[in-house]
């Protein structure tokens, strides 16, 4: 089984162009099950339905939630396609498992005077601070991906045309327009504090930490739960929870859904209509506070 899940990352990453991040994800899943598989004394061939079942059933037990769980059944399904259609097996026993059932989970989103508050926090008097209060304002403005923020470089930069140039999830490049406050915290931060950061070093990425190295996400991560609680934030700030404040605040404000799906990356617009609920349960919290008949 090791041979084929090497040969399927490979296909997934020459012939599907996943992200790193997709990549690192499925290997995850894939000998997680392999593990179970060689516990229970099984072969490739030999896989059964009762066995996925049994499975996913352990990854309940382990403390998993359901959405996880579906999400190493999908793992585990495509791999065993993979597995039929280059002949090491004849039938796939993942075809006929159910995925679990799970409920929807809104986006956890901040609010205008929220997202104020945070851009607040990083001290702008330093390199490290305009450092970080560009990329708050930039994830914030385009609804990047966090992986996206920090893989940009100076040469994916259009300040004059007000954007950028961003490779997304499956290798997919698109152009994400950007504020004119963001382009002009962007043109602060190069004018300056990044030539600090960079030494000698001579990177071409735009966001680097002190070494004059590629900002990392982790690190990124880590310094924004900080702001997070300098600026008593309710939620545990995670860099995603900007991209989903960025399309909440535009669908509030009247843009349409397919052009939020374009700015956000989504190859599907069902992925993008989740935000659909998030403003439509403002709209209720709003009318129950305004309206005398509610």
């Amino acid at each position: 089984m090791e041979g084929v899940i090497g040969a399927l990352l490979n296909y997934l990453r020459v012939e599907k162009g996943l992200s790193p991040n997709t990549m690192a994800a499925y290997g995850r899943d894939l000998r997680k099950f392999e593990r179970y598989a060689k516990q229970q004394g099984r072969e490739l061939t030999s896989i059964t339905r009762d066995d996925l079942v049994a499975f996913l059933t352990s990854l309940y037990h382990a403390g998993l939630d359901s959405r996880s769980v579906a999400r190493n059944l999908v793992t585990i399904r495509n791999f065993l396609r993979f597995c039929q259609v280059e002949g090491y097996i004849e039938e796939n026993p993942a075809a006929y498992v159910e995925a679990p059932k799970f409920r929807m989970r809104l986006p956890a989103h901040l609010s205008v005077e929220e997202v104020n508050r945070l851009l607040a926090q990083p001290d702008v008097t330093t390199a490290k601070g305009m450092r970080d209060r560009a990329m708050i304002e930039l994830l914030y403005s385009s609804g990047l991906r966090v992986s996206e923020l920090v893989n940009l470089r100076l040469t994916d930069l259009q300040l004059d045309a007000g954007c950028l140039r961003c490779i997304g999830k499956g290798n997919k490049e698109r152009l994400v327009p950007m504020g004119r406050t963001a382009i002009a915290v962007i043109r602060q931060y190069l004018n300056g504090p990044r030539r600090e950061l960079a030494g000698e070093v001579g990177s071409p990425y735009l966001f680097l930490n002190r070494f004059g190295r590629r900002m990392g996400r982790i690190g990124f991560w880590k310094t924004l739960r900080l702001y997070g609680v300098q600026a008593g934030l309710r939620l545990k700030l995670k860099p995603h929870m900007l991209r989903h404040s960025f399309a909440t605040h535009l669908l509030e404000r009247g843009a349409d859904l397919r052009s939020v799906q374009i700015m956000l990356g989504h190859a599907d617009i069902a992925t993008t209509q989740i935000y659909t609920h998030v403003v439509k349960d403002r709209l209720k919290e709003v009318y129950k506070q305004h309206h005398p008949r509610a």
